[in-house]
């Protein structure tokens, strides 16, 4: 695959278009970004205040929000944890404008959810080259998270500093629900006390697997991985159990729950007989389902139903 530097990335996102929300109460500030970025080709929204910021970020979902820290009413920082909280805005990224340069007033930013921020008076070609850094990041996690979610994978990052889910793909996202109850952007504790001791043991060259029990026999699995440089700590989940087996073989295939079922003790070796016996069916039965999977599969023979099966559904 043709990889793209982070230069080149960066410059694709200056020359695209971005759709931008900006977030501010006075409008001379209003007049002039939007003039400013009107120019530079991008589209742009506004909002005047916290309540309509939260409608029209949550119906257009904007590539970036310039979003003021000082308003009456719903100040910036309350307007950011919102977005935050909310998984449909929480990718957003956030660039506070604010006059307040004060050490407690950029924590207060970033602790909000704030990706960047730019001080007043603004400069519009620094307000532009930040709309364009942003955008550039925020266009490749998606574009990653999209192919992992094409690819099925239960992948997330998370925060090294906070334990906050930087990204999830979808998959992950619900297997973090079913096991832990959870649709927040702070990863479970267990989860996150679990990937430190992870890096820990990652850092002396050993593996420290995570695992927590499901229903009916299942497990959650995950795998810590750490890349030097790279500022989020990238965990992969795996459900383990009949059940998951089932799921990831349907999936896959495009399978009835039946004809996985068939697959499935195909993989394990079990005779026509035997998997009548454990599913109760007649083994005439049982032969119509192979046909069937046989046909899905692209496949002509048990053996090689058997190593498609235990590639894909007992990965």
């Amino acid at each position: 695959m043709k990889q793209i530097d982070g230069a080149r990335l960066m410059e694709q996102a200056a020359n695209r278009s971005a759709l931008v929300l900006i977030v501010d109460d006075m409008p001379d500030n209003l007049q002039m970004l939007h003039d400013a970025l009107d120019a530079a080709g991008h589209t742009v929204l506004v909002a005047t205040h916290g309540e309509a910021a939260l409608q029209r970020a949550r119906l257009s979902l904007p590539d970036v929000i310039l979003l003021d820290a000082v308003m009456p009413g719903m100040d910036g920082f309350e307007v950011a944890r919102r977005l935050k909280q909310d998984f449909v805005t929480r990718a957003i990224p956030i660039v506070f404008m604010t006059g307040l340069t004060d050490s407690e007033h950029v924590v207060a930013a970033f602790a909000a959810g704030g990706a960047d921020y730019v001080t007043k008076p603004l400069r519009p070609p620094e307000v532009l080259a930040r709309i364009a850094a942003h955008t550039a990041n925020a266009r490749q996690m998606q574009q990653a998270s999209s192919a992992l979610d094409a690819f099925g994978q239960a992948t997330l990052a998370l925060n090294p500093e906070s334990g906050r889910l930087v990204w999830q793909t979808a998959l992950a996202r619900q297997l973090l629900q079913r096991y832990f109850g959870v649709e927040d952007q702070q990863a479970p504790e267990s989860l996150w006390r679990w990937a430190r001791l992870a890096r820990q043991a990652r850092l002396q060259g050993e593996e420290l697997p995570g695992q927590w029990p499901g229903e009916a026999g299942q497990k959650l699995l995950a795998s810590f991985h750490l890349t030097p440089g790279e500022p989020e700590w990238l965990v992969v989940l795996r459900e383990e159990g009949l059940q998951a087996t089932l799921a990831a073989l349907i999936a896959a295939f495009r399978l009835t729950q039946r004809e996985a079922e068939v697959l499935h003790w195909l993989s394990l070796g079990k005779t026509n007989r035997d998997i009548a016996d454990i599913l109760g069916m007649s083994p005439r039965t049982v032969n119509k389902h192979l046909e069937h999977v046989f046909a899905k599969l692209g496949v002509e023979t048990r053996t090689s139903a058997a190593a498609m099966a235990l590639g894909r559904g007992h990965a």
